[in-house]
């Protein structure tokens, strides 16, 4: 597990190599493995026979984490408060046995395994594009555990530590090493390693800053005045970055204030409370649920058709030159496939080209990409008009207009140039993928792939399965999807799907509320306030009026008798027959827009049209059913299996139409708020509201 050996000059190597794991993960298995290995650098220190320690790794990864499973099982204050003391006194062991220590980093080192890296005196890293150095912990609702937080004040300052910590980047080693969380960079192993040896033998001090008596914390603590105020504004800020709905942040600033007060022992066991305070709080539960459990569950293929081999894709086709298609083609080429991109002309298709190669461009002055890695990148892109340049594609995957005529004919044209084999993915969020199937050479070959905008940054892909999709198509698009380091779910073909159905009823019950009576500033503030990205009439706007109503004529059709219609139709087809208001993409909607389409305010004559007559507004209630209707929703699709398990439920609502991600997802809202309320709130509301409040039998057999 640790390798142990000593040079002429009395320097050690550790190098870390857990049995039986990819990659190293520090837990207890390694901090045991690690106690008779200090024992015995102590020994040789005090002996004289110990000059320094090097800590390297034998995995592509120097390590990737701590003990999460433990974490997120325990709720129990005073075992997690113990469990990070204990994991503190092993690093400030390693850090005090008076000879220092180099971490070489040959790899990827993220949350305890970067505390690892921070422990040591000097931190050397591979110059390699591929690899990430930081703390993500804040993505699961938490903090760093193991004195990260106080050390990186030490080495960076309050403002700078808050924003590694906070934001939970990762950054490159290019990014690291300029904001000073690395010290120096090497070509490879045997680089990092003798600068480490040479870096050694040069500085035998091995005090850190907060344990020599001129210490001084970078720019100053929250004792001075000025540094004191500069903590204030941040709260400020942050206050109204997140509506106060994530709680790591925020504890995060508080104490580092704190902690920049005392002296490194302190400031640590004040780190320790406030690690304990968020890692037993519900809401780092639901986060750890659905950004460990259901999203390692989804990429280590749970929900893929079983008994399929891996399908490795060569070479992808697409169709279609705009922002999407530009998007999909990136998404491929940094992964090392190769793209064919068609449109109506050469020139037209160049303009995706061009896309792509400035948006590489982009991460080649991050340090993401080398110079020989867009070069390369540059060369697996070509740009076509004829069909028949998809012969040896893998899949083809057409991103053209919203239109069933349109997307019928590219189908059409570009099957008469492939084979039985090749995969054909519609990127559609409306049109039934079972209705262009009937128009296909292979049906079972054609599938939907719904991406969403803008494809670099949304990091899900919903897989749509039509009546006669083959399991191996299926199959094959998960593996297209993980490829390209997309997270995918698959649905069934019903209306709306998944991500868009539910979707939609946010939008709704917020135009619903302004039909009400409820002002409209009120509802989208609500909106915001009840932790979802934008409000519901900004986002009825953003995916247009028109499609919003087509999922209710959908709907329509699907259950005949049963259809109840929503009350808000009346208000989208009055915005859209009488108003002649579209939506964003027409300048009009909800609100108006300027000349390059951003909205500027919200329609003015929206009160004229739509009288406010409820003076006295329970917001509360008002963010219940603009979240309500959402988990009401995502339970009958998983009842109507129209998609199949919750962690796709859950993921694909927070990364699918932003539900609040410190909920856990659409359907772990309901445990994180208890399933006796969410139940008797939800029947207070159907009898107030209406039948869109019924609990489906899905989340009664639950409570059951």
């Amino acid at each position: 597990m640790i390798r142990y050996k000593k040079d002429t000059d009395n320097i050690v190597t550790l190098t870390l190599d857990m049995k039986g794991r990819e990659v190293n993960v520090l837990n207890h298995k390694l901090s045991l493995a690690f106690e008779p290995v200090l024992v015995q650098l102590k020994k040789e220190k005090e002996a004289g026979e110990l000059t320094g320690i090097i800590i390297t790794s034998a995995k592509k990864t120097f390590m990737v984490g701590g003990d999460l499973e433990y974490l997120h099982k325990t709720y129990d204050a005073k075992e997690i408060f113990g469990y990070t003391q204990d994991l503190k006194r092993f690093f400030r062991t390693l850090e005090f046995p008076g000879v220092p220590a180099v971490a070489a980093l040959n790899g990827t080192a993220l949350g305890a395994g970067f505390e690892l890296a921070l422990s040591c005196h000097y931190r050397i890293a591979l110059s390699n594009s591929k690899i990430r150095f930081g703390h993500p912990e804040v993505h699961l609702g938490i903090m760093p555990g193991g004195g990260a937080l106080v050390r990186l004040m030490w080495l960076l300052g309050i403002e700078k530590a808050f924003e590694v910590v906070a934001e939970g980047k990762r950054y490159t080693t290019k990014e690291a090493f300029e904001l000073g969380l690395i010290d120096d960079v090497a070509d490879n192993q045997e680089g990092i390693i003798n600068k480490a040896k040479k870096w050694i033998l040069k500085n035998n001090d091995a005090r850190r800053p907060w344990d020599r008596k001129e210490r001084v914390i970078p720019f100053g603590s929250a004792l001075e005045l000025d540094i004191a105020r500069k903590i204030r504004y941040m709260a400020s800020n942050l206050s109204q970055a997140t509506r106060n709905n994530f709680d790591a942040p925020a504890v995060i600033l508080q104490t580092l204030a704190e902690a920049s007060k005392v002296d490194f022992d302190t400031a640590s066991r004040i780190e320790s409370r406030a690690f304990t305070r968020l890692v037993s709080a519900q809401r780092a539960k639901n986060m750890t649920q659905a950004f460990w459990y259901d999203y390692n569950a989804i990429k280590n293929g749970a929900y893929r058709p079983k008994g399929i081999g891996k399908f490795r894709f060569k070479k992808i086709g697409i169709i279609g030159s705009g922002r999407m298609g530009s998007g999909i083609a990136l998404a491929c080429v940094r992964r090392g496939i190769d793209v064919v991109i068609k449109d109506v002309s050469e020139a037209v298709a160049a303009k995706a080209k061009v896309v792509v190669l400035k948006d590489l461009e982009i991460l080649k002055n991050q340090g993401r990409l080398t110079k020989e890695e867009l070069a390369k990148f540059s060369d697996q892109i070509k740009i076509t008009e004829e069909a028949k340049d998809f012969q040896d594609c893998d899949i083809v995957i057409e991103a053209v207009f919203e239109n069933e005529k349109v997307k019928t004919k590219v189908l059409k044209e570009t099957e008469a140039n492939i084979d039985e084999y090749t995969v054909f993915a519609t990127n559609t969020s409306s049109i039934p993928i079972s209705t262009m199937a009937d128009q296909a050479k292979y049906p079972e070959n054609f599938v939907g792939i719904h991406f969403f905008s803008p494809v670099e940054t949304v990091p899900l892909v919903e897989i749509v399965r039509g009546k006669k999709t083959s399991d191996e198509t299926v199959a094959k698009a998960v593996d297209f999807v993980q490829r390209i380091k997309k997270t995918p779910i698959i649905s069934k073909d019903s209306w709306g799907f998944y991500v868009s159905r539910v979707k939609n009823t946010y939008l709704l019950e917020g135009i619903e509320l302004l039909r009400q009576g409820y002002p409209a500033a009120l509802i989208e503030n609500a909106g915001f306030q009840c932790g979802m990205p934008r409000g519901p009439l900004a986002q009825t706007d953003e995916i247009g009026l028109e499609l919003s109503l087509s999922f209710e004529t959908q709907a329509g059709i699907l259950y005949g008798p049963k259809y109840i219609q929503h009350p808000a139709v009346s208000v989208l087809e009055k915005m859209i027959n009488v108003f002649k208001r579209v939506g964003g993409h027409q300048k009009n909607g909800f609100y108006n827009y300027d000349l390059k389409g951003n909205s500027i305010e919200l329609w003015k004559d929206l009160a004229n049209h739509f009288s406010i007559t409820q003076k006295d507004c329970d917001v509360e209630e008002i963010k219940d059913r603009l979240l309500f209707v959402q988990v009401i929703e995502a339970a009958w699709c998983m009842q109507e299996k129209v998609i199949l398990s919750e962690a796709e439920a859950n993921l694909g609502s927070i990364y699918g139409w932003g539900f609040p991600s410190f909920s856990g997802g659409v359907l772990q809202y309901v445990d994180s708020i208890g399933k006796d309320i969410f139940i008797e709130k939800c029947k207070r509301f159907e009898e107030k509201h209406g039948p869109r409040f019924k609990i489906p039998k899905y989340l009664l057999r639950q409570e059951e």
